[in-house]
Parts: C-alpha cells; sequence; structure tokens
C-alpha cells in the first residue's frame, strides 16, 4: 500500500497568471505546479482579489471563517488552478475587491489598511494549519512566502496549540512589513509578543521577523542572496537575526515555467526557433524594432531591459550611462513601470537618444516576451537581485545577459571568458560595481562578442542548453518539507 502524499499549503499574496506584480506569482504559480508533478498534495491560499475571483471558474465555498478581533469575517472558495493546482481564495471583499493593486491603490500608495489585509491572510494560514481548521484537510507543512504571510508562525506561537511546522521563504529582505506598534490589537496579537524577542522591530511590528524568528525553517531564493543577507548591507537590518539562524537557512534557486517560456513554442514571438536555429531569432528582432519603432540598423545590437524601474534594478545606472551606450553604437529598448523621479530620467534619456533608446512605461505580458527574443542581449544592472527570472529566459531564448555579480544573477550567469567560452560554460556578462562605468565596460565587452558571429553563437547554445526548470528545486523543497514534517 502506498504512503499517503505529503500535504503543504503554499500561502502567498500573488499567484500567477491571476495576479502578479513581481517574481512572487511567478514563483507561486511554477513552483507549486512542479511540486504536484512529484506527488505533492498542494493546497494555494492567496487573496481574493477581484481579479482572482474572476479568474476562477467553479469556484466553490468550502469554509465560513468567522472574525476575529479587527479581521473581519470571510469565507474560504476552493477552485481548479491553470496547473491542476487546488487554489483556496481569501474572499472578503471589503478587504481585497477594489481598483488597484494587490498592495497599492491607483495612485501608487500603500493601501493604510495593509497591516490589517495581510494580518488576516497569515491569521487564516495559520489556522488552516491547525487541528482546529474549519477546511477539511489538514496540512503537514505550511510554506509562507514574503512578509504578507509572515506573521502566521507567530499566530502558531502565541495560540500554544499544535500546529503544522512552517517554511519561511524570502524572495525580497527589502520588503518587511513593518507597520506601527499602535496595531498589534487589531493584529490580534498578544501585548507580549512585542519585545526585541518577538516581533518588535525597531520600535515597530515587523511582519517579516515574525517569519524570520518563528518559522522552523528558512529559505530564500539563491545561495548567494542567503550569504549576502547575513551581513549588511543587504541585511538590511536584519542580517544578525539571520546569521543566527543560518543553520536552518538554505538559498535554492529559482526556476522557471519552461512550457510558459520557450522559444520553440512560444506564441507571443513573431517566429519560433530553437538552437538549432537561431537565424529565425532575426525575425524576432526586426518585429521587436517594429514594436518600439526602430529603424534597422546593421551592426547595430539591440539591448532589451524588461523590469520594474526602480533604483535596486540599476535603472539609474542605465540613464546614467546612456549617452556611452548610444554612442558605441547599440540600441536600447526598456519596458517597465516604477518610481516616477526614474521614469521621468528615463523617458528624458530616450527623448535626448531618440532612434537609439526607447522606453515604453507600463507591462505588456506578450510583449516582454518579444523583448527577450528580440533582443541580441538582455540588460540586467541591479543593485540587488535575490534571484531574478530574466537572466533565465534570457538564457533560454539565446539573448545572452548583461548582468551585476550579485545574489541569483552571480549563481545563474556564467561570465564571458576566454577560458569559459573554450569549456563551453560562458553564458553572459557579469560586472561587480554598481557603477555607471562597469556596466558600459560590460556592455561594450558583450559588443565586441557579438560581432564575431562563431563566438556570439557559442555564448548563444551554452545558455539555451542550461535546464532552469523547476524540476531540480522542487525536488529540494521536497526534501525540506518531508523532513521538517519528520522532525
Amino acid at each position: 500500500m502506498s504512503a499517503a502524499p505529503l500535504r503543504v499549503l503554499f500561502a502567498a499574496s500573488e499567484f500567477a497568471p491571476l495576479i502578479k506584480t513581481g517574481g512572487l506569482a511567478d514563483v507561486a504559480g511554477a513552483l507549486t505546479a512542479a511540486l504536484g508533478e512529484l506527488g505533492v498534495d498542494v493546497r494555494v491560499l492567496l487573496p481574493g482579489y477581484g481579479a482572482v475571483l474572476a479568474g476562477l471558474s467553479n469556484a466553490r465555498r468550502v469554509a465560513r471563517l468567522p472574525g476575529v478581533g479587527s479581521f473581519p469575517a470571510a469565507e474560504l472558495l476552493e477552485a481548479q488552478g491553470p496547473h491542476n493546482q487546488r487554489l483556496l481564495a481569501l474572499k472578503c471583499p471589503t478587504l481585497f475587491e477594489r481598483d488597484g493593486g494587490p498592495y497599492v491603490d491607483r495612485d501608487g500608495k500603500d493601501w493604510p489598511d495593509n497591516a490589517v489585509r495581510f494580518g488576516l491572510l497569515s491569521h487564516v494560514a495559520a489556522l488552516l494549519s491547525m487541528p482546529a481548521t474549519p477546511y477539511d484537510w489538514r496540512c503537514d507543512v505550511l510554506h509562507c512566502n514574503d512578509w504578507q504571510t509572515a506573521l502566521a508562525p507567530a499566530y502558531h506561537f502565541w495560540r500554544r496549540a499544535p500546529h503544522a511546522p512552517c517554511l519561511m521563504t524570502i524572495h525580497n529582505l527589502a520588503y518587511q512589513g513593518v507597520f506601527a506598534r499602535a496595531l498589534l490589537q487589531q493584529l490580534a496579537l498578544p501585548a507580549e509578543s512585542f519585545d526585541v524577542n518577538g516581533v518588535e522591530y525597531y520600535g515597530n511590528v515587523s511582519f517579516l521577523k515574525a517569519g524570520v524568528l518563528y518559522a522552523k525553517g528558512l529559505t530564500t531564493v539563491s545561495p548567494t542572496y542567503a550569504r549576502e543577507i547575513q551581513t549588511e548591507p543587504l541585511g538590511f537590518g536584519m542580517h544578525g537575526l539571520l546569521a543566527g539562524r543560518r543553520a536552518s537557512l538554505e538559498g535554492i534557486l529559482n526556476g522557471i515555467d519552461t512550457a510558459m517560456w520557450d522559444p520553440r513554442s512560444d506564441p507571443a514571438l513573431a517566429a519560433t526557433y530553437n538552437a538549432e536555429t537561431l537565424e529565425r531569432k532575426a525575425i524576432n528582432t526586426r518585429a521587436l524594432r517594429a514594436q518600439f519603432e526602430l529603424e534597422e540598423r546593421t551592426g547595430v545590437p539591440l539591448i532589451g531591459m524588461v523590469t520594474r524601474l526602480v533604483a535596486q534594478k540599476g535603472v539609474d545606472l542605465v540613464v546614467a550611462a546612456a549617452e556611452r551606450i548610444a554612442r558605441l553604437p547599440a540600441q536600447l529598448v526598456v519596458l517597465g513601470t516604477g518610481e516616477p523621479q526614474i521614469e521621468h530620467a528615463l523617458l528624458a534619456a530616450a527623448e535626448r537618444f531618440k532612434g537609439q533608446i526607447v522606453a515604453r512605461l507600463g507591462f505588456d505580458e506578450n510583449l516582454s516576451h518579444l523583448v527577450e527574443a528580440g533582443a541580441d542581449m538582455f540588460l540586467m544592472p541591479s543593485r540587488f537581485e535575490p534571484c531574478g527570472l530574466n537572466q533565465l529566459y534570457s538564457q533560454r531564448y539565446g539573448t545572452p545577459p548583461i548582468a551585476r555579480r550579485t545574489g541569483g544573477l552571480a549563481d545563474s550567469v556564467t561570465d564571458c571568458t576566454p577560458q569559459t567560452l573554450a569549456d563551453g560554460t560562458a553564458t553572459g556578462f557579469l560586472f561587480d560595481d554598481a557603477t555607471p562605468e562597469a556596466l558600459f565596460e560590460a556592455v561594450a565587452r558583450a559588443r565586441d562578442v557579438w560581432q564575431n558571429r562563431t563566438l556570439w553563437n557559442r555564448l548563444q547554445r551554452n545558455g539555451m542548453a542550461r535546464d532552469f526548470s523547476w524540476s531540480a528545486s522542487a525536488r529540494r523543497y521536497l526534501q525540506l518539507y518531508r523532513a521538517l514534517a519528520s522532525a
């Protein structure tokens, strides 16, 4: 008789393709699908945003959740996910069904009640992983993701009741869910939890600190980032706590959805291709130039960039290096949205170098695929990057990345040198300093290799041969789940 499958409750604030602002959504969608293929009985808990409820078919109510303290009553809906995951949508119209994004309103300002919104999500995640769950299913492990669900292990701790062990994944330590002490009672936490050895964080309440402190196991999204966050500056004030928990902290590199991101079958492309038909990639390059109204220029590389326009992503370094990139010469297309001052600076650079630099504000999923396929090289000058996904997409699409050597970029891109070209491991270009000069030197180095078609094709094929699927990472998560469940 075969053993019962391991049961995992995966709690997250985003889930692709239903609701997405960043890489967390991609991870939630793809990792849970990969776990299902390994035989894990995984259920995904996420907020019932309007977009989520609209994207679910045949949803049925499986539990009523009475109000607790300042948390309003809610319902739990169950539906089938896009890759046969079971989704549990937390339906609470007053908190989640709003115009705007998951975290901000239409003007880009944080929702003033985010602490209560995601406090409720964490509270329900904790409840569903305890014997008192109102849902007819018991998990063996609770997997929480980022600050929006990180209060769940604190609820476990302070209720002093049996519960499933919690694995806490940090996708980006810079976002910590910090709120005023006055909200402690609204969050249904006891006064004694506000302590340096509790949820207190520099006089406030930190959701993420609670997760780091109380979760049984900790992971983050790349091995290098796991080391970086144990020291300043990337520890963002939590480096001491994380260093103290280093024995429980592991970096597991994210994978990608290789069915969604496949140049052989991608419907968003002007022409599909593979490593043996790389000449067809040029059709996408022409289509991308047409999309951004750039003229065809023989001998001029086209650089792509799809990113949030924020300081973390190093977009200001690109603006500072814009003149040198344009004079190389090279063309640059940027797709993204973010901080107003960075958007304005990027648009000003595009205006100054018309015909060579184009910026399009906003996000378009299909266009992001075309950028990956149509660009000759892909730029990621991040000041820090916990994992990054676009460098993985780029290599799969034969578009060598130019990236700063940090976090997951350092773990997934092999710098192009004579030695790595000779041994077949080179897949892109890395630089160390977060300066316009270092960025430009890497771009110039990439342009020089690009001019040698034999070397460039070798570099492209090296990247396309890498396996960035979720298979290996999902197996490692399964090992962690089993260890936690049996402890």
